[in-house]
């Protein structure tokens, strides 16, 4: 056989192959999320402070594309009074604007996508004042009681401020026992080990509504899985994978790029920091995702993660843990998987953009 036609059958079975590898992976498209597909493992409350750290968007998308998760109900919270992560410096109800935000997100994903949304406090808890309901205390509240799901536990999943699970709980007691709190938030507990980098105190999230954590904390028996600072801290992903996630995962992947480029160039220009946010950014809200959607297939549990279980701290008026011999069993976790975490995320995000 001369050489041109050995090299034109190479050529023609190369071409073949590659034809068929093609057709195999357009067969292959990642499931469309379905609230009523047997899939379901969990129902799970979403309350975040989607106005603030780009971080609880990443959460919410991974969220929703997750589908053993029903989500029942979106929370949009509040932040510190007066602060503002965005260009716009005129006054604004943080609620409504948490909720507009989570808005635009689920539109960009399925604009047929129907999730209840409701605006959180515009405030913390106040001491001592008078309690009165509102959709997302209602909705927390009906979800929690639910009689016809005993089958799928619920998860509460806070990325930012406990405002609206206290004044729920407060309103209906029973529901202390009915779900379980997935929060990111609280100081590092003390340890032996290894040695964590300085930070202030008391925390982030923890500061945002004090009195509720206390609440919480001190006076009431919820389950709690509690994602500390320290732990939170380490869910670290690099910038060009963001950069990457913006080229590769099309509206969704641009929008959530956006975000973080926002709040960079506000931290820039109002002098919070003065050379950048560096290789990587902290995606901290997304433990939530990993502790409820990506459970062990046999015995449902987050078993890719680390915690401890120990006695409920009580949390003083400044927010300092205090040892309490009769507190409640509570997982703190000590290290969450990334890796699952982030691979997990981009793999939707870019399936979601592919055969959207």
């Amino acid at each position: 056989m001369k050489m041109e036609n050995i090299l034109q059958t190479i050529i023609s079975r190369r071409a073949t192959l590659q034809s068929s590898i093609a057709a195999t992976m357009a067969a292959i498209s990642y499931p469309k999320r379905s609230l009523c597909a047997p899939s379901v493992r969990s129902r799970v409350i979403v309350d975040n402070d989607f106005c603030g750290d780009p971080d609880g968007l990443f959460q919410l998308a991974h969220q929703i594309l997750s589908p053993s998760c029903h989500i029942s109900t979106i929370i949009g919270s509040h932040l510190h009074k007066g602060e503002n992560w965005s260009s716009d410096r005129g006054p604004r109800n943080q609620a409504t604007e948490s909720v507009r935000r989570a808005r635009d997100l689920i539109g960009i994903i399925d604009s047929n996508l129907k999730i209840p949304l409701h605006e959180g406090s515009a405030g913390p808890l106040a001491c001592g004042a008078k309690i009165t309901p509102n959709g997302a205390t209602r909705a927390i509240i009906d979800e929690a009681m639910r009689a016809d799901v005993p089958d799928i536990p619920l998860y509460y999943a806070a990325g930012a401020s406990l405002t609206e699970l206290a004044k729920a709980i407060i309103l209906e007691p029973r529901i202390a026992t009915r779900m379980t709190l997935v929060w990111i938030g609280g100081n590092e507990y003390p340890s032996e080990h290894f040695e964590q980098p300085t930070a202030s105190k008391p925390e982030y999230n923890m500061t945002i509504d004090l009195d509720s954590c206390r609440y919480i904390f001190n006076n009431c028996n919820i389950p709690i899985w509690q994602v500390p600072r320290n732990t939170y801290r380490r869910m670290l992903i690099s910038y060009s994978e963001l950069c990457n996630i913006g080229r590769t995962c099309g509206t969704l992947g641009k929008f959530l790029l956006q975000s973080i480029n926002d709040v960079a160039d506000l931290a820039v220009r109002t002098g919070k920091l003065k050379n950048g946010i560096g290789e990587t950014y902290i995606l901290g809200d997304s433990p939530l995702v990993t502790l409820t959607a990506l459970q062990s297939s046999f015995d449902p549990d987050t078993s890719s993660s680390n915690f401890a279980i120990k006695r409920a701290p009580k949390i003083d008026s400044c927010g300092n843990y205090t040892h309490n011999e009769e507190g409640r069993a509570i997982r703190i976790y000590s290290e969450i998987d990334s890796r699952l975490t982030f691979e997990d995320m981009k793999t939707k995000f870019f399936s979601h953009a592919k055969y959207l």
